[in-house]
Order: C-alpha cells, then structure tokens, then sequence
C-alpha cells in the first residue's frame, strides 16, 4: 500500500453564533474553502480529483442531501468528480479526512479533498412527522443545532444527558477543578491571538467571498483565569463548567487536500505531511469526552512510535475538563498541545473542527521541525478519533 500525504489545507475563519458568517449557507462556506484550497495547488487539473469526502454533523437544513456533492458543483469542479458527505458528528472532518486517505493507500485515487462544514446558526428546528395525518393538539419544533433530538425512549436515560452534563460527570470522575479549566481556557484566548498577530494563520485561512470576517470571531484578547472565574456554571448551579471554559456554538467550513506520492507532480507541490497512524475509539455515551486517550493510543502504535516521540498535540477543545482529562491520561507536557490555540477561543463548527486541527497540526509540525503529531477529537455519544501524522521534511 502507498502513503496518504496531506499537500495543502485551507479553512475559513470561524464565526460566532449569529455572527458575520450567519448569512452563508453551510453549502456556500464549503464550496469557498473548497475553492481556496485549491487555489495552493493550480497546477491541478480538477478533472484529476479522484473524490471529495466531506465531513458534516447536521445535515438536517441547508446541508442536507450530500453537502459535499453540493459543494463540489458549487465551487465550479467538473460535474465528473465524485463526492460523498460524512457524519461522526464532532469528528465528521477528521473522519473524512481518515476516509480519504484510505482511498489514496489503495490506490483507489490519487488525489482526494476532504473537508467539513458546520452552520450552527443556521441549522434549523425540525418537527416530528406525526404517524397519521391532522393529528390533534400542538406539536414541539426541535432544535437541531447540538445536541441530543427526537431521543429513542429505548435509549438509557443515563446516555443521554446533555453535552455539559455529561462532562460535569468527567470533572467528577477524575477530580479535574475549576480553576485548571479556567486557566486551560484564558491558555487557550491568549495563544489564539498570539498565533494570529504573529501571522501563524495566514497561510492557513482563506476569507469567504462578500464577508468582512478577516480572523476567528470568537477570540477574546486579554482574557485571564480570574476574568472567567466570574462566570456561573451553566449545567448545575453548583457545577464547574461555564461559558467561558467550553468551546461556542460556531460556523465554519476546513478542507485538507490528500494525495499520493505520485501526485506530486500534477499538484505542483511537495507534501507538508504523511498519515502514519489512525484510531477510532468508543465507550460509554456519556464518557465522550475521554473517548480520544483510547482513539490516539490505537493510532501511535500503528504508526509504530510512543508518545515519547511525539513533538505536537492538537487536541480539539470541547470542553476543558475533557481536554484536561484526555492529557492527564497521556501523561505529556501541556506545553506542546494547541500551541496556536484551540477550539475554546477559535470555535468549534463541528464538521469542520477535525480538519482544522489536521491541518494546524500539519504546519506546526513544519514550523517547529517536529517529526511527529498527534490530532484527537472527541465525539458526542462516545466516540473519539486521531490521526498521526509525520513531518516529511523531519523524516
């Protein structure tokens, strides 16, 4: 089997909730990464893509009917190149990006995008069909922007508490306080704009056509542990978890071009990185914020190295304590995790969160002249994915 090597990423910036980029349609943000991605490799005939895979965790409004087909004929690509859209929630951009590089190991194609795309604005509020027509009484419109909806009375109550809850549980189980989530979470603002004034992102970020939205919209220059220790809990009154140490409601799309050695040449670029290991990991629902110690475990070791070797973590925040609890268990140095910040401050757009981490991951690595990486996310109803990957030029 052949190497999966990733040439080029590209994401929008992340908007806040009702923010600068809720006018755009969820096809719209993808189709504009998906062209801006692109645009780093012109040398490429489009005809020669041989898939798009595409992450995206709603799909239940604008998104809906394969986003990523969708996508692909909105950015102008030949009505000949395939598409498919993927849902793993949370990690539906990683996953895509996993998928993708499967295809290049065997052969199947030799240049793959892969991406992933999120409007929590714009997501909308679904209704049950009833089971006959004209049924009497009111019904509830369902909001489908996070969350648990339409939940099988079959299910375990116990599985399916809220996001927030289920990680008050985690701070419980492994006694992680307030005041290191504060603290991970104020890390977390300051790194971000630190990355941006220092031009880490500029490369990275492609503006989205008719919005005045030059970096992420949820970054908060200045924002301190003691600042955030002055905000209420939001899941139990006595609870840890606020506003300020969890990830926002984002939109935001992320793309991560794939492709073989042989592809070298029609791309007109040399690779950033290699896929070296893989994991996907589960446990209980509840638990799905730990579910990436296991799913980044699994991908170390088939990429054949320990965490000893390992030069740079991008661990997507959706909570603090879940991040908190996923680095204790690995037992590394908190110093070499999102060091261009995380999802706290730059937002998390679900669908489109697992490529950007792959592709922050893929130029901190050239930047620090690290050989190895490691990007985890967790995923709701229990589950976590990880890539690893290796710096090339470091190899």
């Amino acid at each position: 089997m052949g190497s999966a090597l990733v040439y080029a990423a590209a994401r929008t910036p992340f908007g806040r909730f009702n923010g600068a980029l809720a006018g755009v349609r969820p096809d719209d943000l993808a189709a504009a990464v998906l062209r801006g991605v692109l645009a780093k490799v012109p040398e490429l005939d489009p005809a020669e893509i041989g898939d798009v895979v595409w992450g995206n965790a709603n799909g239940a409004g604008e998104d809906n009917r394969n986003v990523g087909r969708m996508a692909a004929l909105l950015a102008g690509l030949p009505v000949s190149v395939p598409a498919t859209s993927v849902n793993r929630l949370c990690g539906s951009g990683l996953d895509a990006a996993m998928i993708g590089s499967r295809i290049i190991e065997t052969g199947d194609a030799d240049v793959v995008v892969t991406g992933g795309v999120e409007s929590m604005t714009r997501a909308p509020w679904v209704l049950p069909k009833p089971s006959r027509a004209f049924p009497v009484g009111d019904m509830a419109a369902v909001s489908t922007t996070l969350g648990w909806r339409l939940v099988n009375p079959r299910m375990p109550k116990e599985w399916t508490v809220s996001l927030g809850e289920a990680n008050e549980r985690l701070q419980e189980k492994f006694s992680i306080s307030r005041e290191r989530q504060d603290a991970f979470a104020a890390r977390s603002h300051t790194l971000s704009d630190a990355a941006w004034n220092a031009g880490f992102y500029d490369d990275l970020v492609v503006p989205v056509e008719g919005i005045d939205l030059a970096r992420d919209e949820g970054i908060r220059p200045g924002t301190t542990p003691e600042i955030l220790a002055g905000l209420k809990p939001v899941f139990r009154p006595n609870g840890t978890i606020t506003a300020g140490n969890a990830s926002p409601l984002n939109d935001g799309a992320s793309a991560v071009l794939l492709g073989s050695e042989a592809a070298a040449d029609r791309l007109g670029a040399d690779p950033i990185a290699r896929i070296a290991g893989r994991g996907a990991a589960a446990l209980e629902p509840q638990m799905f914020g730990y579910a990436p110690v296991e799913a980044a475990n699994q991908a170390l070791h088939r990429a054949g190295i320990g965490w000893e070797d390992v030069g740079a973590v991008e661990l997507n925040e959706a909570f603090a304590v879940q991040s908190l609890a996923c680095l204790d268990a690995w037992r590394i140095d908190p110093e070499i995790v999102n060091t261009k910040g995380g999802a706290i401050a730059l937002g998390h757009p679900l669908g489109a969160s697992g490529g950007r981490i792959l592709g922050t991951l893929a130029h901190v690595l050239r930047e620090r002249r690290e050989r190895w990486g490691v990007a985890a996310i967790c995923i709701g109803v229990g589950q976590g994915l990880a890539v690893v990957l290796e710096n090339v030029s470091a190899s």
